[in-house]
């Protein structure tokens, strides 16, 4: 049977970009379907603009050091409109600059939604495409909790379409995002609300992190309603009013942000046509080698149950190429993938939270913690210290189960130590290496276990 090609992506996402550019440089013939702008969530709407928020955030605390500095003091004022139009004019760099190595690459770009016929068809703006293998690179998509008045919140998605920056918003939800979010524009001036429904924000992290992270932001001025949940969302002359249950207690904003958990985005693919299973929760189901229930058809990314990042993605998307197109069969490990917030506090982590590692090893796992002021802070009326833990297990030679920090210089200090605990790295081999000084990473070679 005559294919048009060897390979048929949907989805110009990160793992979808990584695999057609690999696939294609070992021979094949391959397309990729987007309705939207190459980059996916990532470029458009999530890592990228979150960053860049962060940075624009950075420069108020920034200030403060430099007054202590010596640095002069000034009326300053951020300008929204200008911010977001910067930040736009980058991401379309950014949509060009990733069509642009597609095409070098002799990927054919294809615009318009894309949905299975077959399991080896997919129409694209009406016309059939046939390939021998087709890697679906969906992604996921915010949602809203059916909460009456839901469609008077943003998502994500559109926080940056607003024509002005918020005065005050809630946020509802305790996953990442909506942590980086609220930390960023807090830190720009803005009155924010964070509504939680657990006791505390990023439930699946560290419960000691959670909580310290939570205790930074209430100390720089977010507010936190804990246990709650939100009744309705009414239109106010002035913004939004929400109720909560069981309370009589309501807040009135002029900014409503959801941070629900994202969903596969999966609606109008007909799957079905092609025999795809779904996972319990809606993803798709997918092996080792991200294949799912049709021969044919593979999944990496957000679309399946594996972690939601960036570099989780194109991790899977070049393996895939390698196996189905390079001849070298590869799985990608995702045990120990270093996870960032770029947020206000900056906090990462990497391998196994104190209560993971206690459920696994008992008594066996044993913390090492250590607090202190960065130098940088040393003129400054700023108080905070940096918090590091590590988590060790004392039978098999304290080799590091998990390392997490809050404070200035985490994430690229996570991102370094993410390598050494998937060679093995133990508490000796920190004790014996030698720091950087004076520097905040140097403080995890005297870290005491209490």
């Amino acid at each position: 049977m005559n294919l048009d090609y060897d390979l048929v992506v949907i989805g110009a996402g990160s793992g979808g970009l990584a695999a057609a550019v690999r696939a294609a440089g070992y021979g094949a013939r391959v397309a990729i379907a987007e309705r939207a702008k190459p980059g996916g969530a990532c470029v458009n709407y999530g890592c990228i603009p979150e960053k860049f928020l962060d940075y624009a955030a950075g420069f108020n605390r920034l200030e403060q050091v430099a007054f202590s500095y010596g640095w002069q003091e000034c009326p300053r004022n951020f300008d929204w409109l200008k911010f977001n139009k910067a930040k736009e004019q980058h991401i379309h760099h950014l949509n060009e600059v990733h069509l642009g190595h597609i095409q070098e690459a002799g990927v054919e770009f294809l615009q318009g939604h894309a949905s299975f016929l077959d399991a080896h068809t997919v129409m694209v703006e009406g016309y059939p495409v046939t390939a021998e293998k087709i890697l679906i690179s969906a992604g996921a998509k915010p949602t809203k909790p059916n909460i009456p008045g839901a469609e008077h919140a943003i998502t994500w998605h559109e926080l940056y379409q607003l024509s002005s920056q918020p005065r005050s918003i809630a946020v509802i939800g305790a996953d990442p995002i909506g942590v980086k979010i609220a930390g960023s524009l807090n830190a720009l001036g803005t009155q924010v609300t964070h509504i939680v429904s657990e006791e505390r924000i990023l439930s699946t992290f560290d419960a000691e992190i959670s909580q310290e992270i939570q205790n930074r932001l209430i100390h720089r001025g977010v507010q936190f309603f804990n246990k709650t949940h939100v009744a309705a969302i009414k239109e106010e002359r002035d913004g939004f009013s929400l109720t909560f249950a069981g309370q009589a207690e309501s807040l009135i904003v002029e900014t409503v942000l959801m941070d629900a958990p994202r969903t596969p985005n999966l609606e109008n693919l007909n799957l079905d046509k092609a025999n795809i299973q779904l996972s319990p929760s809606g993803a798709i189901s997918i092996n080792e080698f991200s294949q799912t229930s049709q021969e044919s058809v593979f999944a990496v990314g957000d679309c399946t149950e594996r972690i939601p990042l960036t570099p989780s993605a194109i991790a899977q998307g070049r393996a895939f190429a390698d196996t189905e197109f390079g001849g070298q069969k590869r799985s990608v490990s995702l045990v120990w993938v270093p996870i960032s917030i770029s947020s206000h506090p900056e906090a990462a982590t990497v391998g196994a939270s104190e209560a993971e590692a206690h459920a696994k090893f008992g008594e066996a796992a044993v913390c090492y913690r250590t607090r202190f002021r960065p130098l940088l802070y040393s003129f400054s009326q700023i108080e905070e210290k940096t918090f590091i833990k590590a988590i060790v297990n004392r039978q098999d030679q304290d080799r590091l189960l998990g390392v997490h920090m809050v404070g200035d210089g985490a994430v690229d200090i996570i991102q370094s130590l993410a390598v050494a605990l998937k060679l093995g790295a133990t508490k000796q081999d920190l004790n014996a290496a030698i720091g950087i000084h004076p520097s905040s990473a140097e403080e995890l070679f005297s870290i005491e276990a209490f």
